[in-house]
């Protein structure tokens, strides 16, 4: 709001305020007389009649009383008057009709006020006689309008307005040109300050007015002559420092030059370098792959069982050796970001182990324990790149022996978090070593650095490893940290994210069901450690707490394991254990934490073995079958959904003949299948039937197969364990990835063939509880279906003999490129079984009608979900019948669709109605029911 207009609201709005108030409370007042001037006449003139009207009353003169009443209704304001008993009543009435008063009457003169009318009323006597006699008192009741009092508000109202209005144009004539006199000064002032703001400081303003204005007229022509000095001031110093800065870029010019120069140099250095690591990783490998070859010429000749395993230690630590000899390379590669990563299965168990391995010499001659957990939960089968996660663990590892004089170095793998296509883990180092202080920690993972620079002259090292270790954990999506404190050991402790090809935990290697062993391990991290893998193995584990219990649970024992230190080996103790195991009853195996050659030789009486640790899992699982399942032929450990008959298959597919193939291909394999017509169905059987393993059809009416396996693994944990195989007909690896993705832990490509069927048992059936893989039966085809989706063609010489309406005339497949009906094709589709042939055709002809039908409904409605469903159902019934021609088109339809939808399908269509129509002949003149 500018300065002005606040001036003229000042000077127009404070005296219309004040004149607006003013005349608001004249007319107040005025009102207030009016009404008390009207409300004193009609009392005065009530107060002279009311002994009148009330003699008239008790004399019974009715027109001496009437003359009274007209007496009052003779005023001006007075528009009606009654005489009113004490029931309110009219006595008498005259004038405009009056509604009765509200009850009681007042017992003195009272005025009631209304919008438009008021009401006296009159007692006719005395309080103290109306209350005395108040069933015969009466009261006058004179009816006052308002309307001259209204008029009378009106007039006064528009006479103040009136004035009110002169008065605010005569303010306005007065305040308009004020205002312009008080502004008019200010203007000259901004209009100053505008020029100044536009860099024309030569302008000046003659003061003049008001001394506060002539003040400010000279402030401000001073600030122009101010802004003047300051642009001048600025200029020179703009000159200045342009002069310098061409010196500057003249100077930055010969400096690029010799930058340039300098960075030439540098490529060729770096060139030379580069030069000179391949050589020299040339130089080393060439070298070490002739161990390599050697190790392996040396292992195909006679070893003992020591000595194969120390040419295992070797061949292994060369491997890794001379991948590790890549690390400065690497360190090249990371750094320009050409590392690249592959995708292969990864053993973590495996991994681990070979990583301790590695270390086990150094760990062995400072009597420290290495060891390796892989929890249970830790999926088998992962794909990633084993080279450089074992590289990072042989980082971690070799750092954390290095470094730490006595106690342990401990490994764990663990499950952090898992979805339907890859698994978190988190990989933990931990040492009890030296540790490390903050500043150690804040450089730790910088390139060629270490903790202490005292460090590399004591342990050695380039200070490369965690800088790699790093790089290699963030291309693998993960990453690493360090807790650590000086003096209290150190704790690295990385993520990584592979691909889950399954979901499943890893299986139990050895069945060690009812073996009493006996243990006894003073490391407390490696008894738990063996006691929770035994027990996974089903063997009950007695621990044992000292030497002497040792010597005394040995007779109910079918095995025992000692654990031994460096300790343990000296001459004294030496002795002492000899005396055990000659006391013992049963085999030994014992686990020595020491370097083999130092293992003195200890007789064990009863049979056993002797191992150094860190001891793998599979050589713990071998030597404990070799010691206790000599003499049986060794099983895999019951499935995780441990309880349940492996011979139960659950077959989800809503085809018919899809179900009967597949039920009588897993009865030949000795299997009992479970049939469902429908995704709700399965649900509903899984609530009462367990199962190893469930063959699910992916395009299904209702719930599809993907969305049937989500709510079977939502039922508990033995379903989330539980292999699920997808049933379909598409064979794209996309497609196959995509069901891999979404949780299926196996694809079947349809039409089955028997050695695929028999393969995907094997993997999946292979560890049930008692159970081999049962093979086909003998004469059964080795090939139950083809591969191709649409099979040769054969002549009618290859039909089957025993059946009378199977053969193909030569009327039938002259003008055709496949035959309508080949019972030979079906024959060797349900392998090489003819019944079963018969009833799969069975049911193609018994659900026909019903197919054609939902296309043509589907195809007239253009409903392309429905048309798609139909078509897919009727493909995959053509798949295990002996007709190749609709199989053909239905086939074709089908993919066609995918590709183009409805659109694409218009020139098929008619083709697959004709197929069907040709179907139906045939069935006419040929099929008669089995």
């Amino acid at each position: 709001m500018s300065l002005r207009l606040r001036l003229l609201l000042l000077l127009l709005g404070l005296p219309l305020s004040v004149g607006l108030i003013y005349g608001a409370y004249d007319i107040y007042m005025e009102r207030q007389q009016v009404r008390q001037a009207l409300v004193t006449r009609i009392a005065d003139v009530t107060a002279t009649l009311a002994p009148a009207v009330s003699l008239a009353l008790e004399e019974g003169r009715d027109d001496h009383l009437r003359r009274l009443a007209q007496r009052l209704l003779d005023i001006d304001e007075v528009a009606a008057v009654s005489v009113r008993a004490a029931d309110g009543d009219a006595v008498l009435s005259l004038g405009e009709t009056q509604p009765a008063p509200a009850l009681p009457l007042p017992d003195r003169s009272a005025l009631q006020e209304a919008e438009t009318r008021w009401r006296w009323l009159q007692p006719l006597g005395s309080p103290a006689e109306i209350r005395g006699n108040a069933g015969t008192a009466y009261w006058l009741d004179v009816d006052l309008g308002t309307t001259a009092l209204t008029l009378t508000f009106y007039r006064q109202l528009a006479s103040h307005g009136m004035a009110g209005l002169v008065l605010g144009l005569v303010l306005f004539l007065i305040a308009y040109p004020l205002s312009r006199r008080l502004t008019a000064p200010l203007q000259r002032h901004i209009t100053l300050l505008e020029r100044l703001h536009g860099g024309d400081f030569s302008a000046r303003l003659t003061p003049r007015g008001s001394r506060e204005l002539v003040t400010l007229g000279h402030q401000l022509n001073a600030l122009g002559e101010q802004m003047m000095r300051l642009r001048e001031d600025t200029q020179a110093q703009i000159d200045q420092t342009t002069f310098d800065l061409r010196e500057s870029m003249e100077t930055i010019e010969v400096k690029n030059i010799e930058l340039d120069m300098a960075h030439r140099r540098a490529l060729e250095a770096n060139r030379i370098k580069s030069q000179f690591l391949a050589n020299i990783s040339h130089e080393i490998r060439t070298p070490l792959n002739g161990i390599i070859g050697f190790c392996q010429l040396l292992g195909r000749s006679a070893l003992d069982s020591r000595q194969r395993e120390w040419l295992e230690q070797v061949q292994t630590a060369s491997d890794n050796l001379l991948s590790l000899i890549s690390d400065v390379l690497d360190f090249s590669k990371i750094e320009a970001g050409k590392l690249e990563l592959e995708t292969v299965p990864v053993d973590m168990v495996t991994l681990v182990d070979e990583v301790l391995g590695l270390q086990a010499p150094t760990a062995q001659r400072k009597s420290l324990h290495l060891l390796g957990l892989v929890y249970d939960d830790v999926p088998d089968q992962l794909l990633g790149d084993p080279l450089r996660i074992k590289q990072i663990l042989t980082n971690l590892v070799n750092n954390a022996v290095k470094f730490t004089e006595r106690g342990e170095v401990v490994v764990r793998v663990m499950l952090d978090d898992l979805n339907a296509t890859s698994s978190k883990l988190r990989i933990s180092v931990r040492d009890t070593g030296i540790g490390l202080d903050l500043p150690s920690r804040e450089r730790l993972f910088q390139a060629f650095s270490q903790g202490d620079a005292s460090r590399s002259r004591k342990y050695g090292g380039t200070g490369l490893g965690l800088m790699i270790s790093k790089r290699l954990v963030e291309q693998m999506g993960g990453d690493i940290d360090v807790e650590s404190e000086s003096g209290e050991g150190t704790t690295f402790t990385f993520t990584l994210t592979l691909i889950a090809t399954q979901q499943r935990e890893r299986l139990p290697e050895v069945n060690l069901s009812g073996c009493r062993i006996g243990l006894f391990e003073a490391h407390p991290a490696s008894r738990h450690a063996l006691t929770h893998l035994l027990e996974r193995w089903h063997a009950q584990v007695v621990p044992l707490s000292s030497r002497e219990a040792c010597s005394s649970s040995t007779p109910d024992l079918d095995l025992l394991v000692l654990g031994l230190t460096q300790d343990d080996l000296r001459p004294r103790e030496i002795s002492a254990w000899r005396d055990v195991l000659d006391h013992c009853k049963c085999p030994g195996l014992l686990l020595v934490n020491a370097d083999p050659f130092e293992i003195p030789d200890l007789a064990l009486p009863h049979g056993g073995e002797i191992t150094t640790k860190p001891v793998s899992r599979r050589s713990l699982g071998n030597a404990l079958s070799a010691l206790l399942l000599a003499d049986d032929v060794p099983s895999a450990l019951p499935a995780p959904n441990a309880g349940v008959s492996p011979r139960k298959v659950l077959v989800v597919d809503d085809t018919p003949s899809n179900r009967l193939l597949v039920k009588e291909l897993l009865q030949d394999r000795g299997l009992t299948p479970l049939l469902a017509g429908s995704g709700e169905e399965a649900l509903a059987m899984a609530q009462s039937e367990p199962v190893a393993l469930v063959l699910m059809d992916i395009q299904m009416p209702g719930m599809n197969g993907v969305e049937t396996m989500r709510a079977l693994r939502d039922l508990g944990d033995e379903w989330q364990r539980c292999p699920i195989v997808a049933l379909t007909a598409h064979a794209l690896e996309e497609e196959r990835q995509q069901l891999l993705r979404d949780g299926m832990s196996d694809c079947l490509i349809k039409p089955i063939r028997e050695p695929a069927l028999d393969a995907m048992l094997e993997r999946h059936l292979a560890d049930a509880p008692g159970q081999g893989m049962p093979v086909a039966p003998a004469g059964t085809a080795s090939d139950v279906v083809t591969g191709a989706a649409t099979p040769a063609p054969t002549t009618s010489s290859e039909s089957a003999p025993h059946e009378p309406a199977t053969s193909v005339t030569e009327d039938e497949t002259a003008s055709e490129e496949l035959p309508v009906v080949d019972m030979q094709l079906g024959i060797r589709m349900a392998g090489g079984r003819e019944n079963l042939a018969n009833d799969m055709l069975g049911l193609l002809f018994e659900h026909l009608d019903d197919s054609e039908r939902a296309i043509h409904e589907a195809w007239i409605a253009q409903d392309a979900e429905a048309f798609h469903e139909h078509v897919h159902r009727l493909n995959g019934a053509c798949r295990y019948c002996g007709v190749p021609q609709l199989a053909l088109l239905a086939e074709t339809l089908e993919t066609r669709f995918k590709a183009q939808g409805l659109d694409g399908c218009r020139e098929l269509y008619p083709a697959l109605q004709a197929a069907i129509e040709r179907l139906r002949e045939w069935q006419a003149r040929h099929w008669s029911t089995p």
